[in-house]
């Protein structure tokens, strides 16, 4: 008899392929397929943030079912299936299986029942839940805590994720242990609100002790963590990611905006004034790689206050940022408040977009002439004869790679760490040469 097939979607955040990775760990007697119409099981994790994730989730879905196999089982989970159970139930009849973000661990209790689980806590996994990890044979994404304490006028997620809920360190260390016996030694922290990690448990600066504990972890090779948020992160600890010889020295703190009306607007409750202190802090550090995001279009954002974001945006602060336009999420403060136009939202998000890429090139620009340490991740799909390659000071998928033409006839082995000198900037792309093999 032969085994069935799993086709696996995972859409949004990091966090959510932590989630689907821990489902694969449970249906480890599937075969994992790429062919979706050939499958016995489909599962899409979806996402619902924002308007433009949740239509991606219910598009992805409704294409699969339209391609899937009469007698193939369709699974719909994660945060839009959480948000929305009860309306997704009435309007997709196509779903076999309903489920949100309490049972990811029970997936295959579900699936031979066939029957949805919506179990009231959030799940999150911890070093005792087997993840099968995705994408990559070095590097794993390490989910610290689930929930969010923050109440930002346009943000849906506490309301379907709840309230800040922290691993123990213990369980984190041990996690990251496990991980580096299987061959693993390169790690993202992540969460909602990394910088609050621990506040629930009696920690002061938890993400401190996170950087010490996993220093002391032999196998660990390299680090980061992301989303940090404003008024919860220190200058002690902006400190410790650039003193720590493991953590690279990279902030990730989403900031939304850059005018003290709209921080008050927003509800990010810190201020323009320490919110960039902290952001001039962080670039003050050597080495330091900086990424945010701004949103624009929320309700009162004046033409003076994204002139203002513009110009913020443009300084030497970042060397990348991401820009999203304002979606009105029912539920959220900013729902009932007076809209700006969707066409002046567009137009701003395309000026902020254009500002964005003249950003990413004057800090890949700086790159040219560099020695730097980066790992080898395969053959690039830009021509057969170049390798993908990414620094080890950027995160993994979000910040690009560098494309290596020169190997100056090392051997080649891809998921391992070289010396390399970046050579040239060919538009928004860095070549390098390779001088060693780490």
């Amino acid at each position: 008899m032969s085994q069935k097939t799993l086709h696996m979607v995972s859409l949004g955040c990091t966090k959510n392929l932590v989630d689907s990775e821990v489902m694969l760990g449970r249906l480890k007697d599937y075969v994992m397929s790429d062919d979706s119409t050939t499958a016995d099981v489909i599962i899409v994790n979806t996402c619902g943030f924002i308007e433009a994730a949740k239509q991606e989730s219910i598009n992805t879905i409704l294409t699969l079912h339209d391609e899937r196999k009469s007698d193939s089982l369709l699974v719909m989970s994660g945060c839009l299936s959480e948000r929305y159970q009860e309306e997704l139930k009435a309007e997709l009849p196509e779903i076999d299986i309903f489920t949100g973000v309490g049972d990811y661990d029970k997936i295959d209790e579900m699936i031979n029942a066939k029957k949805g689980i919506y179990t009231p806590e959030v799940f999150l996994a911890d070093e005792n839940n087997e993840r099968v990890i995705t994408g990559s044979n070095y590097h794993a994404y390490i989910k610290i805590a689930e929930g969010c304490n923050q109440a930002c006028s346009f943000c849906a997620i506490p309301q379907f994720k709840g309230k800040l809920h922290s691993r123990t360190l213990e369980s984190i260390i041990k996690e990251v242990t496990n991980l580096v016996a299987k061959g693993f030694w390169d790690f993202t922290f992540v969460s909602q609100d990394s910088s609050s990690y621990g506040r629930d448990i009696g920690l002061k600066d938890g993400l401190i002790d996170i950087i010490h504990g996993v220093e002391e972890i032999d196998g660990v090779k390299s680090a980061k963590i992301l989303y940090l948020y404003p008024s919860t992160t220190s200058f002690e600890l902006i400190d410790a990611i650039a003193t720590s010889k493991l953590f690279a020295t990279y902030y990730d703190m989403p900031i939304q905006h850059s005018s003290e009306h709209m921080f008050k607007i927003m509800k990010r409750g810190f201020g323009e004034q320490k919110t960039k202190a902290l952001l001039t802090h962080m670039r003050s550090k050597p080495d330091a790689f900086i990424r945010t995001t701004f949103i624009v279009g929320h309700p009162q954002e004046s033409s003076a206050d994204f002139d203002a974001l513009c110009e913020y945006a443009n300084s030497d602060i970042f060397d990348r940022f991401n820009v999203f336009a304002y979606s009105n999420e029912e539920s959220t403060t900013a729902y009932e408040m007076e809209q700006i136009d969707d066409e002046v939202i567009e137009e701003r998000a395309k000026i902020l977009g254009d500002i964005a890429h003249s950003v990413t090139t004057n800090s890949l620009s700086k790159s040219v002439g560099q020695t730097i340490e980066l790992v080898i991740d395969g053959e690039s799909s830009e021509h057969e004869y170049l390798l993908s390659a990414r620094p080890l000071g950027w995160e993994v998928d979000i910040d690009g790679e560098v494309l290596i033409n020169d190997t100056s006839d090392l051997d080649i082995v891809f998921g391992t760490i070289y010396e390399a000198q970046i050579t040239e900037l060919v538009g928004n792309q860095l070549l390098a040469t390779l001088i060693s093999k780490r």
